[in-house]
């Protein structure tokens, strides 16, 4: 692996995982605005608009690669179809909890519970694969926990946390977790975008059971183009391209920590564009997570 080709990896993930950062900013900014029937838009609406736009467009790349001369395909069987769709609805729910979360607290606490995956994680592969975490992987726990009670301000007492927004938030991150350990487990042989596509399908379908359950106004199908586009590029198209396309290059160890780039970005975004408050101890907080992404990655090999 060339230095060439590692920094090329480096600069997709980050940018992959920057686009990811932004989503949670467009979606507070979409739930701010108004639809043609003079209502704001909708968990609904823009999560159902954001899974719709990005299935047309994981079609296009699809076909678009069916019908590129000389690109050879694995075709997907029955049973990976059936796989990658109930993985998928995990991906349905990390965008109903995790939309929901910011409607009820800041992006910038949101976006910090989310990254509870981290222990999430290992707690997932420690009780389904039966193996002790390593002494280095319990301490980054240790250091995201105590991180995340900085990162989310607990120590002040002006600040008051809906709880709705913080059940939500951990129900995102265990759903995200769910997403992250069955994706690299399911259908691997197939195209990315053919696991993206299935994937999307099976989250579609936990989507609109949402959706008619918790639309009582009319549909502003105005959130299209408006706010889905948007959302659909930066949260389903561009960054598991740029992810996929990256994570070759870095290697799991290197892409997670740069993919953790995600979390300073999504905190940034909150600061400069919705004016959120985010105080020095946060800032703290969210460096000790960071740090623990990436102590529990690097992989210390012997020479």
């Amino acid at each position: 692996m060339t230095k060439n080709n590692v920094l090329k990896g480096v600069l997709l993930v980050g940018l992959g995982a920057a686009s990811y950062g932004m989503l949670a900013t467009f979606v507070k900014l979409a739930y701010d605005d108004k639809g043609m029937t003079g209502l704001p838009f909708t968990p609904a609406e823009v999560i159902s608009s954001q899974f719709i736009i990005g299935i047309l467009v994981v079609l296009l790349i699809n076909a678009f690669q069916k019908a590129k001369k000389g690109t050879q395909v694995v075709k997907s069987t029955k049973n990976d179809i059936i796989q990658l769709m109930v993985t998928g609805t995990s991906t349905g729910l990390t965008s109903i909890f995790y939309y929901l979360a910011v409607k009820y607290i800041p992006v910038s606490i949101g976006i910090v519970l989310l990254m509870q995956t981290v222990w999430m994680g290992l707690l997932l592969e420690i009780f389904l694969e039966k193996r002790r975490p390593s002494t280095i992987k319990i301490i980054a726990v240790g250091i995201v926990l105590l991180g995340t009670v900085l990162a989310t301000n607990l120590l002040e007492n002006q600040v008051e946390l809906d709880w709705r927004g913080i059940v939500l938030g951990l129900l995102a991150a265990a759903s995200f977790t769910t997403t992250m350990y069955s994706a690299n487990k399911v259908a691997t042989n197939v195209s990315s975008a053919q696991r993206s596509l299935y994937m999307l399908l099976g989250g579609f379908v936990i989507v609109i059971i949402f959706a008619l359950f918790t639309q009582v106004t009319p549909f502003n199908y105005d959130i299209f183009f408006k706010w889905g586009i948007i959302l659909a590029l930066f949260g389903t198209v561009i960054p598991p391209m740029l992810m996929n396309a990256g994570f070759p290059h870095t290697g799991i160890s290197l892409g997670s920590i740069v993919a953790s780039l995600e979390l300073p970005v999504s905190v940034s975004m909150a600061f400069l564009i919705l004016n959120e408050t985010v105080v020095f101890t946060q800032w703290v907080g969210i460096t000790l997570i960071l740090f623990a992404i990436a102590i529990m990655n690097i992989q210390f090999q012997k020479k």
